[in-house]
């Protein structure tokens, strides 16, 4: 039954019970119309209009139901349908809503998968030339000015010194910066070892203490799931020292029923919910890359826990 049909046999059914009351109880109206009367006659009309509006809200409860989730549906949490039920057309409007919702989130999924993966193509391809053009010519400035000072009179020779100085500093912050874009101990050895750099560096700069739980019996994963695993960490991390004021971070990357789960876990101010920045959806964004999960569980005062649950990909026969 259609819509229209539904809505109409509900009204007939309202208006059909009134003028059956109507035909058949002992009620008279009399000209001027009597205060009892006039009782009778507005209670009917609230009467069946209240019996109306229930009917009705029964009727286009699944259209409520669709326009609520029209409004809080976020495609960087897949997997939100509404059930289908009932026939005629509101079922069908609810299958289509449904499949749009599957074509909307492939799209956003590959659509992320490119502009993430050209973004760690750049990444990779700025740090290559930081580490071999400015890093490079940093060194030679280096040697140069060790040099000139191993030769200079004083007071020249502090200058040149001074200056050694803030040029090897210099060096220092371009490699800093050539590992948080690319972190080469990543590629080179693999995820354990670049979490465990990534953490040390993390407590030099900032001065909170991280305690560091990796299991060793870590299945073997593709290196877009680590490169994933790496930039939640390192994401959860910035936010930790900008956000938090936090005082602790708990790091931990433990396997799981064919999944490895990584958990970042501070004892900081907390977080809102609704208040989700661009760190937290571009953690999300990549979570959708690997086909991960991200939980993410705060309270105010009471600390910030994320924790990313990636697959870990099936080896091909």
């Amino acid at each position: 039954m259609s819509l229209f049909w539904r809505i109409f046999g509900l009204n007939a059914v309202v208006l059909g019970f009134a003028t059956a009351l109507l035909l058949w109880a002992p009620v008279t109206v009399s000209v001027p119309v009597l205060l009892t009367e006039a009782v009778i006659l507005v209670g009917g009309l609230g009467v069946m209009l209240v019996a109306n509006g229930a009917l009705l809200r029964w009727g286009l409860s699944p259209l409520d139901r669709l326009t609520k989730l029209m409004t809080t549906v976020d495609l960087l949490r897949p997997g939100q349908r509404l059930p289908v039920s009932g026939g005629g057309e509101v079922p069908e409007l609810i299958r289509t809503f449904n499949a749009m919702l599957d074509r909307l989130e492939h799209e956003r999924a590959t659509s992320t998968a490119r502009v993430l993966l050209a973004q760690e193509a750049e990444r990779r391809r700025i740090a290559q030339e930081l580490h071999d053009e400015v890093g490079q010519s940093m060194t030679a400035i280096l040697l140069v000015l060790g040099r000139a000072a191993d030769d200079a009179d004083q007071p020249l020779r502090d200058e040149l010194q001074q200056a050694q100085e803030i040029t090897r500093e210099s060096l220092d912050e371009v490699r800093r910066l050539v590992r948080r874009l690319r972190p080469g101990v990543l590629d080179d050895l693999g995820l354990i070892s670049a979490l465990s750099s990534l953490t040390h560096d993390f407590a030099t700069h900032t001065g909170l203490r991280v305690v560091r739980r990796f299991d060793a019996d870590l299945p073997t994963l593709d290196p877009e799931t680590e490169l994933v695993l790496y930039r939640v960490a390192q994401e959860s991390l910035t936010n930790a020292a900008r956000h938090a004021d936090a005082e602790r971070v708990e790091v931990a990357l433990a396997p799981a029923d064919g999944a490895v789960t990584l958990t970042i876990a501070d004892d900081g101010r907390g977080i809102e919910a609704a208040c989700e920045g661009a760190g937290i959806r571009g953690m999300r964004e990549r979570a959708l890359l690997i086909g991960a999960t991200l939980d993410i569980t705060s309270a105010p005062g009471a600390g910030t826990r994320i924790r990313l649950t990636a697959p870990v990909p099936r080896k091909q026969p």
